[in-house]
């Protein structure tokens, strides 16, 4: 049985403590895509952690946790990952990084800034992880495996190739120092020293866990609208954040997933630049900021302050839809104590016409909100249990949402800590 969770919006939904509680009731822990350019903020009995590129399965002993083909391999940061679990007390999990997973490289990171910069005022507001430098490689065919690290005559004459096309843009468009091919050799040779615990056939070990009958979890990085296919592109992340491609970068069949849960807040959050048609400003938004999640709207990963803004029931919908979600999970529905009264966006007015349905980028800049006013509950509800001991407000909420995104709210989260959760009967 193979389950996924994915995130319905532009990531930052709360995903890493949902995902922590099914990892609890799995055998198996794929991270599928992305790099070390955004994060999973979990709370469980070691503490608080902030995960980039360690699956959120390795706070279980039983779980195996997989780095799958589809995720860039920062070996720099997982290392660094594995030592802050041990300095917070955590056993050492049991990880497999799969031969095929490709390498997240030092000119990587060098090539995003350098564009960053280049770009300036029309830049991306990229991460700078080297992330879209490396996908760009991958699809280029000039990406390096794990498995290359054990071949070291390939491995040379991959990087005598790879320094021939690098430099050109380095001495001619950015201007900066040229690579050279022994020092990026000696570089990997350092991480297949680092790494030579954790290297695995981790193809051959899920297709086998599967005959076996184990519960496999595949998790997903970002959400719907940072898919390069279909989200909002060009502000998008470089691999593809929908369930679909977790039976790619996770090496599962088709065929065994099952269950698809797709996250989202109870009202809306992003980093980075891009349309954001329900977005807040001012002191309304610093307010939401401040109140959002354990310790306020700021990337896992960056730091960075998320815009916030109201709950985008039109975008959700459209998330939860090419995710194929088989229910969702509501979080941080305990943020919005405070209100007296809650917007959702509804609608998207666009040259005078309303649609339900989300538009193509090349329209969404038009787009101005339609909203309904709902009424707050006004009373703090956080690591409520019991849904129905909800104020009715709150429930009402909840209906609402699900209404309007046409999917099955099953799970609403109180708050940030592993079991403050309510599941709904009936879904």
């Amino acid at each position: 049985m193979v389950k996924a969770i994915v995130g319905a919006n532009w990531g930052d939904e709360g995903k890493g403590k949902i995902t922590d509680l099914l990892a609890e009731a799995s055998d198996v822990v794929i991270r599928f895509q992305g790099g070390a350019n955004a994060g999973h903020t979990i709370i469980c009995d070691y503490g608080k952690f902030a995960l980039h590129q360690l699956p959120s399965g390795v706070f279980y002993p039983h779980t195996t946790n997989i780095i799958g083909n589809g995720v860039a391999l920062d070996v720099k940061k997982f290392l660094a990952e594995l030592k802050h679990l041990a300095d917070g007390g955590v056993p050492a999990p049991h990880i497999i990084v799969d031969q095929r997973t490709q390498l997240l490289m030092s000119y990587h990171v060098l090539l995003d800034s350098y564009e960053e910069e280049r770009l300036a005022g029309a830049a991306f507001g990229s991460t700078k992880s080297g992330i879209a430098p490396f996908y760009s490689d991958k699809y280029a065919k000039i990406g390096i495996q794990v498995a290359d690290l054990y071949n070291e005559e390939r491995l040379m004459g991959q990087l005598e190739h790879i320094c021939t096309l690098k430099n050109v843009l380095l001495e001619h468009l950015y201007h900066k120092p040229l690579l050279e091919p022994k020092a990026l050799f000696d570089e990997l040779m350092g991480y297949r020293a680092a790494l030579e615990p954790y290297v695995g056939d981790a193809v051959g070990f899920v297709h086998r866990a599967l005959k076996e009958g184990r519960r496999v979890l595949l998790e997903g990085q970002l959400g719907s609208m940072k898919d390069p296919n279909l989200g909002i592109c060009p502000m998008t992340t470089s691999s593809h954040t929908l369930a679909g491609f977790g039976t790619v970068g996770g090496a599962v069949p088709p065929t065994a997933l099952t269950d698809i849960i797709t996250v989202t807040k109870a009202y809306s959050s992003a980093v980075g630049a891009g349309a954001f048609v329900s977005e807040l400003f001012g002191a309304e938004a610093d307010e939401l900021r401040r109140r959002g999640g354990d310790a306020g709207e700021f990337g896992a990963t960056t730091g960075r302050p998320r815009r916030v803004g109201w709950f985008d029931a039109v975008a959700t919908k459209y998330g939860c839809m090419v995710q194929g979600a088989t229910q969702v999970a509501l979080t941080a529905i305990d943020c919005l104590g405070y209100l007296d009264e809650i917007k959702v966006c509804t609608g998207y007015e666009i040259d005078g016409k309303v649609t339900t349905d989300f538009p193509v980028p090349a329209l969404l800049d038009r787009a101005k909100p339609v909203y309904e006013t709902l009424p707050g509950w006004k009373c703090d509800i956080r690591g409520v249990t019991d849904y129905g001991k909800l104020p009715q407000a709150a429930r009402d909420y909840v209906d609402f949402i699900e209404k309007h995104i046409e999917a099955p709210i099953t799970i609403v989260s109180t708050g940030p800590k592993r079991h403050e959760i309510c599941r709904r009967a009936g879904n």
